[in-house]
């Protein structure tokens, strides 16, 4: 989710299977929507939260789109550029950096995509 103050600007899941798109990662969804929504690729003073460490792809993304603030929940030690493989919104050597909060309602958020992730399997057992 993208907002700026108390005004959602774009809210989105995972659209990478059904859209048979290979950046339709939900942060990339929601940029393009508070994009669209503004008129501006530029976010100046707005803040995303989503559940899992953003990739390299979001988190270059984060840094173009001149986000302020970047909330996140789990860690992703396999793939998070947001801390734990990278730390590409907070690289000095690029022209904008982006304030993290990682670990928030860490718990919380990895229990939520244990159970995204058991449901998806056993859907893809049941259809093949």
């Amino acid at each position: 989710m993208v907002f700026r103050g108390e005004e959602i600007l774009g809210e989105a899941a995972n659209n990478r299977e059904s859209c048979c798109d290979p950046t339709g990662h939900a942060e990339m969804v929601a940029l393009r929507a508070a994009g669209e929504r503004l008129g501006s690729w530029r976010l100046e003073g707005c803040s995303m939260v989503v559940t899992l460490e953003p990739c390299p792809m979001c988190a270059g993304a984060l840094v173009n789109a001149r986000l302020k603030r970047l909330v996140f929940g789990a860690f992703d030690p396999k793939a998070g550029a947001c801390t734990s493989l990278f730390d590409i919104p907070g690289d000095r050597r690029l022209n904008h950096r982006v304030e993290m909060i990682g670990g928030f309602e860490e718990a919380r958020c990895a229990e939520l995509l244990r159970a995204f992730f058991r449901r998806r399997r056993a859907e893809k057992r049941r259809t093949g």
